[in-house]
C-alpha cells in the first residue's frame, strides 16, 4: 500500500507540473482527433488526471454518469472558438484534459 501511495504521489507531482494554461488554438487539433474531455467546475483537473492515468475505472464511470466530466462536443468547440478562453489542460494519455476557469476569457473573436 505505502508502494502504491508513493506511486501515486509521484504520478501526481509529474501531472501537476505538466499541467499549463492554454489557448483554444492549441487544443483544436487534440479536438479533431477525438481526445479532448472536458472537466466540470467541481472536480480537480488534477485529481481527474490521476485516476485516469491510473486506470480507475469506477470512479472514471461515477464522473461520466453525473456528467463532471464529457468528451468535449462540437458545442464546446464552437464556444471555446468564439469565446477563445484561456483553458487548464493536462494530459492522461491518450485524453487532453481541460478546464474552463471564470476570468480566463479574452474576449476575442476570430475569424
Amino acid at each position: 500500500m505505502s508502494e502504491e501511495l508513493d506511486d501515486e504521489t509521484l504520478l501526481r507531482a509529474k501531472l501537476n507540473r505538466e499541467t499549463a494554461l492554454i489557448a483554444w488554438s492549441e487544443l483544436a487539433v487534440h479536438f479533431a482527433r477525438g481526445v479532448v474531455v472536458k472537466v466540470g467546475p467541481t472536480l480537480s483537473l488534477l485529481d481527474v488526471a490521476t485516476e485516469m492515468s491510473l486506470d480507475r475505472r469506477n470512479t472514471v464511470a461515477s464522473w461520466l454518469n453525473t456528467g463532471d466530466i464529457a468528451k468535449a462536443s462540437d458545442a464546446d468547440a464552437r464556444r471555446w472558438h468564439e469565446a477563445q478562453p484561456m483553458l487548464w489542460c493536462v494530459v492522461a494519455a491518450p485524453w487532453v484534459l481541460v478546464q474552463e476557469k471564470p476570468g480566463t476569457s479574452r474576449g476575442e473573436h476570430v475569424h
